[in-house]
């Protein structure tokens, strides 16, 4: 079932009191839908939460495998709110282990819950991982490509993007035949190489 905006602020408020009550804190690091809710960029309803990433004494490190006291805490988190029992993933831990966008970990926004810690992904980066989750599935009005639109990037930011997003995917087939008309949906006719 998917949550309305409003749902995830409580379902991160109910999330941090069961973990502040059984004695844990867990800091993870949130991209995607409803990182971009939480922030306020856009209000859709979303699925889930996604983790990129989890800090662990002030490093980041992967998001796989989550804790299993975290995992147990949504569990609960999601039969009381008659949630997915994965409302909140680890589904783009590769991001991390693939390499985040340079000045990440600076640009994101911190917010508390009791026993969790979140940092949310600003919308410069927002704008990569949009462009990339479009391209990837492209030729799809997919909801990555709507949320790309809805950041309004400039020409710039899609420029950094691209760039970026071919780091993660080096392939001539990916730029050209996935890339490339995602870029021209906003007026970019050729894509940017290092």
């Amino acid at each position: 079932m998917p949550m309305q905006p409003d749902g995830l602020r409580e379902a991160l408020t109910i999330l941090g009191e069961i973990l502040e009550d059984r004695g844990h804190h867990f800091e993870l690091v949130l991209v995607g839908g409803g990182a971009l809710n939480l922030v306020g960029l856009i209000r859709r309803p979303t699925k889930d939460l996604d983790v990129v990433a989890r800090v662990e004494d002030q490093a980041w490190v992967s998001a796989t495998p989550l804790p299993a006291a975290l995992l147990l805490a949504v569990k609960d988190v999601a039969i009381a709110l008659d949630l997915a029992h994965d409302w909140l993933n680890a589904g783009p831990a590769d991001l991390f282990h693939m390499g985040l966008p340079a000045g990440f970990a600076e640009r994101t926004t911190r917010a508390e819950f009791g026993g969790l810690t979140i940092h949310l992904a600003s919308r410069v980066d927002q704008i990569a991982f949009k462009l990339y989750a479009a391209a990837d599935r492209w030729p799809s009005n997919s909801r990555h490509l709507q949320d790309l639109r809805a950041l309004a990037p400039t020409r710039e930011e899609l420029i950094a993007s691209a760039l970026w997003c071919q780091t993660h995917d080096v392939s001539e087939g990916f730029r050209d035949v996935l890339l490339r008309p995602v870029l021209a949906e906003f007026g970019i006719d050729e894509v940017p190489r290092e």
